[in-house]
């Protein structure tokens, strides 16, 4: 069997593979949560009402089925562009038009990046105006949803292309070692986005207005000076204008770090809750898991990225994935290809992410009920699981592979153990 057609039996074994297994473990979930929809679990009794239950049980059936339809459709389309060769045909009238120079390059990977959005476009519809908008969540409205899309799109052209541009340039360029040098371009912009995107580019999308309660100021700024965290400042965030779910989170890097609440989440929680839950937050930084992440992330970038540049040099990686030979050294198709390719292969190993994000998160936890009485987080976490319809009773083998966040007995239980 040739080098090429051996690809080909790979790549088409793992893509049946992610597909049965994303469908089969979607299926395990449809089933678990309909059959446990007639019962609140016994941790949940006294705090979630039957209604709340059955609404967040339809409410992952119909997500999760949703879901299953989009795995088909992408999978078709990773299909057709790859071994029915429609790659190949998108390179061929790009270069017949623009040439293969940087802007014929730059042009194709633009169109392949353009499909698969136009692909996924419909399914980001449906969630917001079909499903979200049915469980009551939705707020936002269709003028707006569209102005986002434009905005993404203008802000991606903005800072992708360029990085685009200098990522061929040093493909072309840099000799035999180009991808570490490509590593490097992309480590540094990662870093610049983190400063950035706090004060330049979130904006765009939202309002952000200082915390104005003194009351909760004074308890945030109290719980920050005893755990040593330094914050350029505490906002609040319009979430409410586009869905009714909350959440907290701390953005930037160094000096630009910055506090930011829903006003969803302001409007529903206690200040003692509120405390919790950014505790919760501040055990992310306390615990570095924000800069583990990051070094986990480069690292595999530059495995990723080296054998990108071995790749590209093996003929039965373009034939393997329906391009014929005589367009090897166009680094823009070595580009698209890897980007497509590359998902099928590491989705076995997103048990991995999420195990270690699920780490995370119990360790978060643990700091924060050493800073806040763990009750007060335990009742947060009710509520935010109620408001925003999340199952109670997820299927553990589809929790185990994809959930970054425990389930939300375990989480509860293990608080009431710090409570004790």
């Amino acid at each position: 069997m040739s080098n090429n057609l051996a690809f080909s039996v790979v790549f088409v074994v793992a893509l049946i593979g992610m597909v049965g297994t994303k469908l089969w473990l979607a299926s395990r979930q449809i089933r678990h949560v309909a059959a446990h929809r007639k019962d609140v679990p016994v941790q949940f009794l006294q705090t979630i009402p039957l209604a709340a239950h059955q609404r967040a049980a339809d409410y992952t059936v119909e997500r999760t089925r949703l879901t299953m339809v989009e795995v088909v459709i992408s999978a078709a389309l990773l299909v057709a562009l790859t071994l029915l060769g429609g790659i190949q045909q998108i390179e061929l009238a790009v270069s017949d038009w623009l040439g293969r120079g940087y802007v014929g390059q730059m042009a194709l990977v633009a169109i392949v990046v353009a499909i698969t959005g136009v692909v996924d476009l419909p399914f980001d519809y449906i969630r917001h105006f079909v499903i979200e908008e049915k469980f009551g969540f939705n707020r936002m409205t269709k003028k707006l949803f569209f102005l986002d899309l434009v905005k993404g799109i203008v802000l991606g052209a903005a800072i992708g292309l360029p990085v685009l541009f200098v990522t061929l340039w040093l493909m072309n360029q840099a000799g035999a070692l180009w991808w570490l040098w490509v590593w490097v371009l992309l480590v540094a912009f990662q870093m610049l986005v983190l400063i950035l995107y706090p004060t330049f580019i979130a904006p765009l999308f939202n309002k952000f207005e200082p915390l104005k309660d003194e009351a909760l100021r004074a308890r945030i700024e109290n719980l920050m000076s005893r755990t040593g965290f330094a914050a350029k400042g505490l906002f609040v965030m319009d979430g409410s204008r586009r869905s009714a779910h909350g959440n907290a989170y701390f953005t930037g890097f160094g000096a630009a770090k910055r506090i930011v609440f829903f006003d969803t989440l302001l409007a529903r929680l206690s200040g003692n809750e509120i405390e919790a839950v950014l505790a919760h937050e501040l055990g992310h930084f306390k615990r570095r898991h924000v800069i583990k992440r990051l070094i986990v992330t480069f690292v595999l970038s530059l495995v990723m990225l080296a054998l990108l540049g071995w790749l590209t040099q093996c003929v039965w990686f373009y034939e393997g994935l329906g391009v014929r030979p005589s367009l090897l050294g166009n680094n823009g198709l070595a580009l698209v290809l890897f980007m497509l390719a590359l998902p099928v292969f590491m989705f076995f190993v997103t048990p991995l992410g999420s195990l270690s994000s699920r780490k995370h998160e119990f360790e978060a936890d643990a700091f924060a009920a050493s800073q806040t009485d763990p009750r007060d987080l335990v009742n947060a976490l009710v509520k935010l699981y109620e408001d925003n319809a999340s199952t109670l009773t997820p299927d553990p083998l589809y929790s185990a592979f994809y959930a970054s966040h425990p389930p939300a007995s375990q989480r509860i239980e293990r608080l009431m153990q710090y409570a004790a």
